[in-house]
């Protein structure tokens, strides 16, 4: 089905409940879209309505936030962009003053080359923690080096660009990585093409084990209250791990291509992304024509149940990752496209708007 022509660039449907959802919560959903090129901030106009805020980056992917700094970072296409909130600064904006109440400054840019970074975490030890997807291996960044491996999968030989086996996802505990996903545990170039549905693994990084195997194309590994969750997008699964014995249980199934996650409270938001159907790998999966939106669906976790959904008509086709900003319920963020990121001044005691000349 072909969009609207008439309706405005992002344009979404959504449920009564969510508007509520977010103005209770107090909180704002920052999505991206490396297919429009977009990170998106979703917040609570009031109880009734959404407001969207579109930033263009090249192709974003992963989100990080450290909350205690709060910093953000975003994964682009050939480098990782980390912003620092100032409120000082939101509060004088100067095209909408008092309007936000978080901006996000880009502050530091590290070149890592076209590495296809997915998933991205700080660390305890104040890294910054990627899955590098073209190189098989997740990576932490600094300024020596374009990527420094922190690890690689145990059958994977050599640290080269073939995408080896389309590691994808990485899950945190006590600050380092600790879980990662994967499409299958093969060794040679894009292997993992060969039986895509069947084959995706969820490994322990610490171990170097699989914890289960015969997975469809998991995603978005998370730990959530002590427990391991994962999405598998080719069958519109959010399972639950048991990495004892290496079973899971389906929390829930939804229609659709879900890869990009969230908890907040009891409240879980996971992506949905419309399948390319010109795609050789996504066409052929046997829900490819049931997967034909793009959105938010919002779960309750204890419950299992559906409490709200978010659909696009416009633009927007295929969503990455899903993060939750709390207590900001309403932030902007600046990319480095157009001079205004750099009239914005922070120093330690002040902040100060530059005039343009």
């Amino acid at each position: 089905m072909q969009p609207d022509p008439s309706l405005a660039p992002f344009a979404c449907q959504y449920t009564t409940q969510v508007p509520e959802l977010l103005s209770r919560l107090g909180c704002t959903l920052a999505i991206t879209t490396y297919q429009a090129g977009k990170l998106v901030f979703i917040s609570a106009k009031d109880e009734h309505a959404l407001v969207q805020l579109p930033r263009t980056f090249d192709k974003p992917m992963g989100i990080a936030e450290d909350a205690e700094k709060d910093k953000l970072a975003l994964a682009c296409k050939d480098s990782v962009q980390v912003f620092a909130n100032s409120r000082d600064l939101a509060a004088f904006y100067p095209p909408a003053p008092q309007k936000y109440d978080a901006l996000y400054m880009p502050r530091l840019t590290y070149h890592t080359g076209q590495v296809d970074i997915h998933d991205l975490n700080f660390g305890k030890d104040g890294k910054l923690y990627a899955v590098n997807t073209l190189f098989s291996c997740i990576i932490s960044l600094d300024d020596d080096y374009n990527f420094t491996p922190h690890w690689q999968p145990w059958f994977v030989d050599k640290i080269v660009s073939e995408d080896r086996c389309h590691l994808n996802g990485m899950a945190m505990q006590n600050g380092l990585p600790k879980y990662a996903t994967a499409f299958n545990t093969g060794n040679s170039p894009q292997s993992w093409r060969e039986n895509i549905t069947k084959t995706g693994v969820i490994m322990d990084v610490t171990s170097n084990e699989v914890v289960v195997d015969g997975l469809a194309m998991p995603h978005s590994p998370r730990i959530y209250n002590g427990a391991l969750y994962c999405l598998l997008s080719a069958t519109g699964e959010l399972i639950k791990v048991d990495t004892a014995n290496g079973s899971y249980e389906t929390v829930v199934k939804l229609d659709g291509f879900v890869r990009g996650m969230d908890l907040y409270q009891d409240y879980l938001f996971i992506g949905l992304s419309k399948l390319r159907k010109n795609s050789s790998t996504f066409a052929k999966l046997d829900f490819a024509e049931a997967a034909n939106e793009a959105g938010i669906m919002i779960v309750h976790l204890p419950t299992g149940s559906v409490a709200g959904k978010i659909s696009y008509q416009t633009s927007l086709d295929e969503i990455y990752d899903v993060h939750v900003l709390a207590n900001k319920r309403r932030p902007n963020i600046l990319n480095t496209l157009k001079p205004e990121h750099k009239m914005g001044i922070s120093i330690p005691d002040s902040t100060f708007w530059a005039k343009q000349s």
